[in-house]
C-alpha cells in the first residue's frame, strides 16, 4: 500500500469532525453504526474473478448507449444541442466539485443544505450514490496502480480502468467504513441507495421541456458524455499526458482532458496534492470546476478551499505524493 504524506495540513480535518451542517455542526449529527456492505467484496479484496461481467444486470448502462441512436429519429434541433451542453456542464459539476473534490477527499467545506445539492447533481449523472463513489475512488487513491486499484489500466488494461469495473458486479457495494465522516447524514445514504432517482426526474424534466430532441440530446446523449468524460481520468490520464510531479503512480496532466472534464485532467498535480481543491496549479492550468468554486465562495456558499502553498508547488524535488489519506 502506498503511504501518504501529510504536508501542512491537518488529518482530513481531524477525520471530518468539522464537517458544517445548515446552521449547525453536521458532527452533532448521530453517528449511524451500520457496517461496511461486504467491504471485502467490493473493495479491499482483489481476486482473479473480479473481471466477470452481468450483462443483464448492465443492460440499463448498455440502454443508455443506444438510446443515442435516436437521435437520427427525432427531429433536430440547436437548442436541445445547448440543453446537452448545459446539463453535461452541470452534471460534470456536480461529479468534480461534488462526488469528487468534496465528498473524496474533503478540499472545501460548505452547509448541510449545499452539501445535498451537491450530492443531488451528482446523482442525475447517474455515476452512482456519492457514498459510493467516494468510497471507491479514497480506495483508489491508497492504492493507485498497484494491484488493489480497481480500475488501473497499468494493472488491467484500458478497457477495463475505463469502463469495465464498473459493469463489474464486485463492487456494487459501499464500503460504509471508509466514508464514515458523510455516511453519518441519513440524506445522504437515502440518496445512495436511491441514486437513479435525481436522473430518472431529469429525463421526465428534459421530456416535458423540450419533447423528444430535449430526451435524446438532453439526457441520453449528454449522459452517455458525461460517463466518458468522466471516465477517461481513470483511464487515459493514467497512460497519455506529461508528468510533472514524482508520484508513485503513472498519473499525467493533459490540457485537452482538463477542458473536457472541467479541469480533472490535471490528474498528476492531483494525485501530488490531493487534498487540493485546485486542480490546476498555474494560472494556464485551466480548472472549471475551480473557478465555479472560487465564485460559490463569494456568494458564501462554499469556503475553506483548500490549495496547494506555494512552497510545496516550488519544490525542486517533489517527494512522491503529498495527500492526506482517508480513512473516513
Amino acid at each position: 500500500m502506498n503511504s501518504a504524506i501529510a504536508i501542512d495540513q491537518t488529518v482530513v480535518d481531524q477525520t471530518a469532525m468539522n464537517q458544517p451542517a445548515m446552521n449547525q455542526p453536521a458532527t452533532n449529527q448521530p453517528a449511524m453504526n451500520q457496517p461496511a456492505t461486504d467491504q471485502d467484496d467490493s473493495m479491499q479484496s482483489v481476486s482473479a474473478d473480479r473481471h466477470r461481467i452481468n450483462w443483464i444486470t448492465n443492460l440499463p448502462f448498455l440502454g443508455m448507449h443506444a438510446a443515442c441512436l435516436a437521435a437520427f429519429w427525432v427531429r433536430f434541433s440547436w437548442k436541445a444541442v445547448a440543453l446537452c451542453a448545459a446539463l453535461y456542464a452541470i452534471r460534470m459539476f456536480g461529479i468534480t466539485a461534488g462526488y469528487h473534490r468534496y465528498f473524496s477527499h474533503r478540499s472545501y467545506r460548505t452547509s448541510r443544505a449545499f452539501q445535498f445539492f451537491l450530492a443531488w447533481v451528482g446523482c442525475s449523472a447517474l455515476q452512482k450514490g456519492p457514498l459510493w463513489w467516494a468510497g471507491h475512488h479514497r480506495h483508489h487513491h491508497r492504492h493507485s496502480d498497484e494491484k488493489g486499484d480497481v480500475h488501473s489500466p497499468l494493472q488491467s488494461g484500458f478497457w477495463w480502468s475505463h469502463v469495465g469495473w464498473i459493469m463489474s458486479n464486485k463492487y456494487e457495494a459501499t464500503d460504509f467504513d471508509i466514508v464514515k465522516d458523510f455516511s453519518q447524514y441519513p440524506e445522504l445514504r437515502w440518496l445512495d441507495r436511491y441514486w437513479a432517482v435525481p436522473g430518472v426526474l431529469l429525463a421526465a424534466a428534459c421530456l416535458s421541456f423540450m419533447g423528444w430532441p430535449g430526451l435524446v440530446w438532453g439526457f441520453f446523449i449528454s449522459t452517455v458524455l458525461l460517463y466518458h468524460g468522466t471516465f477517461v481520468t481513470n483511464s487515459l490520464c493514467h497512460m497519455f499526458g506529461r508528468i510533472r510531479y514524482k508520484t508513485a503512480d503513472t498519473s499525467r496532466n493533459s490540457f485537452i482532458l482538463a477542458l473536457v472534464t472541467l479541469g480533472e485532467g490535471w490528474h498528476n498535480n492531483h494525485h501530488y496534492y490531493s487534498a487540493s481543491a485546485r486542480m490546476g496549479f498555474f494560472w494556464w492550468e485551466i480548472d472549471i470546476s475551480y473557478y465555479t468554486l472560487r465564485c460559490l465562495s463569494l456568494l458564501g456558499l462554499v469556503w475553506d478551499i483548500k490549495k496547494p502553498r506555494d512552497r510545496v508547488l516550488k519544490m525542486s524535488d517533489p517527494r512522491p505524493r503529498i495527500e492526506t489519506e482517508y480513512r473516513g
